[in-house]
């Protein structure tokens, strides 16, 4: 029986505040979820702290809602000792994506939860990484984040910001994650088509969504000004053109910067691994450590 939308949706109602950008994002990743068929009983969604971490209870699939800073490795445990929640049906054919989603704001992924970034790109853990960048800390009152543009000032930095805001984009690009996209949670049918790309991507994917706060940094027209998709010549599989892009700040270009294919997912690297080293027995295991 196919799935719908309302499949993948909780008993548990969003609190979020009217009009926050997760809203959409939420909705956005429900849709892909249907598109794609997922079975909601082998995909899971990991989250940190923050507003965007409240996720996992909103989504009717497993979940773990986790400390600050720590949806990353969740995510790759939970990827690694289960490497069957790979498997969804896509056009009636068995295919390999991703099925654990991790989950996130800008001040969870790039601050205290910074160090794990590097590590699940470059290890290409297959699993996707959505973080929902308000360039705020909204559940804590409006302290600059770690993308706070500089010299903004808030009631918690009342004379501005005084650090250079970082560039997820480029961090991602630079960490060699395979699939690198940015969205606007104002652009509904993009965000969906990124989810889906990602989610069929077999490696690590990270997606960046311009996600609105309304309540401390209401962004929204500053985006609808700047937000540009990417020139239609963009070629994803060059990687330079991709980070001269990604070094645009005027202009907040949105859709798929990068991707690369040819590069093997973590988990199929492990399996291999696996396979080379053959079943073993306890016998065989006590004897190669006999002096």
């Amino acid at each position: 029986m196919e799935l719908t939308v309302n499949d993948y949706k909780s008993s548990v109602k969003p609190i979020w505040c009217p009009g926050c950008g997760d809203y959409a994002v939420l909705n956005a990743l429900l849709r892909a979820f249907a598109q794609l068929q997922l079975d909601p009983a082998r995909t899971v969604v990991a989250s940190g702290i923050g507003c965007s971490s409240r996720f996992p209870a909103f989504v009717k699939t497993y979940g773990i809602h986790g400390v600050h800073g720590r949806p990353l490795p969740l995510a790759t445990g939970i990827k690694l000792a289960n490497p069957d929640l790979t498997v969804v049906a896509v056009d009636k054919h068995c295919v390999e994506d991703a099925s654990v989603i991790a989950v996130g704001g800008d001040g969870d992924g790039f601050s205290i939860g910074g160090g794990h970034f590097p590590h699940a790109a470059r290890r290409n853990i297959d699993l996707v990484y959505i973080v929902m960048d308000n360039s705020i800390y909204g559940m804590t009152k409006g302290q600059p984040s770690p993308t706070s543009p500089e010299e903004l000032k808030t009631k918690a930095s009342p004379y501005g910001t005084q650090e250079e805001p970082l560039n997820p984009i480029m961090m991602a690009l630079a960490y060699d994650a395979t699939f690198v996209a940015r969205t606007f949670s104002g652009q509904l049918k993009e965000m969906i088509d990124l989810f889906v790309q990602a989610l069929q991507h077999p490696g690590f994917a990270f997606i960046q969504v311009l996600s609105p706060c309304v309540t401390f940094y209401n962004t929204y027209d500053q985006y609808r000004n700047s937000v540009r998709p990417l020139p239609a010549e963009h070629d994803p599989g060059n990687k330079m053109a991709a980070i001269q892009l990604a070094l645009e700040t005027e202009t907040q270009y949105t859709g798929l910067f990068y991707r690369n294919t040819a590069r093997p997912a973590y988990s199929q690297v492990q399996r291999q691994l696996i396979e080379q080293a053959g079943p073993k027995t306890l016998d065989d295991i006590l004897k190669a450590y006999q002096p």
